[in-house]
């Protein structure tokens, strides 16, 4: 008897440690939603805007000017599906603009923006990307480093 009551003591630690690994395992870094935003950073190290602005422009990476329009003067056929990122920078804060980047379905479900540091909810994934996410924690930094500079000209709304 004592036996079994103590294996049932157990038992929701044994669930709880069994759930740490599994995070471990997939890389991703916990984080914690704060209303519309994910204030603390993924990473100790500062995002880079250059990688990121790279990232932003890559169309096998990053993938966002398939939607997004912005300040690429180079880059030809951008997209109109998404808002424009000329300026984002002033209208969403870091914290807003990583999570919309980690995954901007808590604030919007049926968004068609990608959730580029999420493994979960997710349906039809190709192999090459189960189990992982699109962008490294890093990479998310980056990304948010150089949307950060996007920045309205003084005097604009």
């Amino acid at each position: 008897m004592r036996r079994g009551r103590r294996a049932a003591h157990l038992l929701p630690l044994a669930l709880a440690l069994a759930i740490l690994p599994a995070r471990a395992e997939n890389g991703l870094v916990t984080y914690a939603i704060v209303g519309d935003a994910i204030p603390e950073p993924l990473t100790d190290a500062p995002g880079d805007p250059a990688r990121g602005r790279a990232i932003v422009a890559d169309r096998t990476r990053g993938l966002c000017l398939l939607c997004h329009a912005g300040p690429f003067p180079e880059e030809r056929f951008q997209g109109n599906l998404a808002p424009d990122l000329t300026g984002i920078g002033t209208r969403r804060s870091p914290g807003q603009l990583r999570l919309r980047l980690v995954d901007g379905r808590a604030l919007n479900p049926d968004t068609i923006m990608p959730s580029y540091y999420s493994l979960s909810g997710l349906a039809r994934v190709g192999r090459a990307w189960q189990g992982r996410p699109i962008l490294s924690a890093g990479e998310i930094e980056d990304v948010v480093a150089f949307l950060a500079t996007l920045r309205e000209p003084e005097g604009r709304p």
